[in-house]
């Protein structure tokens, strides 16, 4: 039997979809044009029920349009196509900027020292909060179907690895225990070979960005990043973190970058 909420968004997913938005995710959204025309239908559901359940704001004096709501949600509900979320239930809205801001952090120096500084950020996303993106790069990223940082992607990322209370790298999996065995034993080797290439500085040519060495939080963003930016090269280089996050997200997005999929 549907809960109150099911309903709702089962109603929204069967209203037509705006026609002015469609141009807005063929033109914004570089995965759109090669999903399939269920996956795509699947995406503008999704769309429709992100928008109304989570708020934008703008920031920096931007002014919130609907390409901007649009290009996001679309951005972010490519996690969802395969189930992975229901619907990042803990962000409560998402702040937009015009483009890179600066943020207050507190470090803690020797000594058990806090220094608080500020550093420029391209996106944050609050545990039981708020997203907060660079409008300039998450339109970026979104246009770029492979090489691109998509911090829409990183920042939704870590929406869903903090669904279970906790930001660090191990999302709320499907099966036994043995499926977290398996989990944590792929991430934490290939978490370990980020972190001497990044200590070597011979990462050139590694598809994952040697961000992803500062803590497993960050290593799951960034490999969802690259799962979905660019998977034949993490296939190629890490092919069980691939197919972790293949089983996780239940999806393949090799499949999307077939040429019978484009719709030119």
């Amino acid at each position: 039997m549907f809960s109150l909420k099911e309903w709702q968004r089962e109603h929204l997913r069967r209203q037509p979809f705006p026609a002015e938005w469609v141009p807005v995710l063929e033109r914004n959204v570089a995965h759109y044009r090669f999903l399939s025309p269920q996956e795509q239908q699947a995406l503008q559901g999704h769309v429709q029920v992100f928008l109304h359940e989570k708020p934008f704001e703008g920031c920096g004096g931007l002014e919130i349009t609907d390409e901007i709501r649009v290009t996001i949600a679309a951005e972010a509900c490519l996690l969802l196509l395969g189930g992975a979320s229901d619907g990042f239930p803990h962000c409560n809205r998402v702040l937009v900027y015009p483009s890179a801001f600066v943020s207050t952090v507190t470090q803690v120096l020797p000594g058990g020292v806090l220094a608080k500084g500020e550093v420029a950020r391209l996106g944050e996303s609050w545990g039981f909060g708020n997203v907060v993106l660079s409008w300039d790069d998450a339109l970026r990223g979104a246009r770029a179907l492979a090489g691109a940082h998509s911090v829409v992607l990183h920042e939704f990322a870590h929406q869903i690895d903090e669904e279970n209370g906790a930001a660090d790298g191990v999302p709320r999996l499907r099966g036994s225990r043995g499926v977290y065995a398996t989990w944590a034993r792929v991430m934490r080797q290939a978490f370990e070979q980020l972190s001497q290439e990044k200590a070597h500085i011979s990462f050139s040519k590694e598809v994952l960005d040697t961000y992803g060495a500062t803590h497993p939080a960050e290593f799951f963003a960034v490999a969802s990043e690259a799962f979905f930016e660019r998977p034949q090269a993490l296939l190629a280089q890490h092919p069980e973190v691939y197919a972790q996050l293949k089983g996780f997200y239940r999806l393949d997005p090799l499949a999307w970058q077939q040429p019978q999929r484009s719709a030119g």
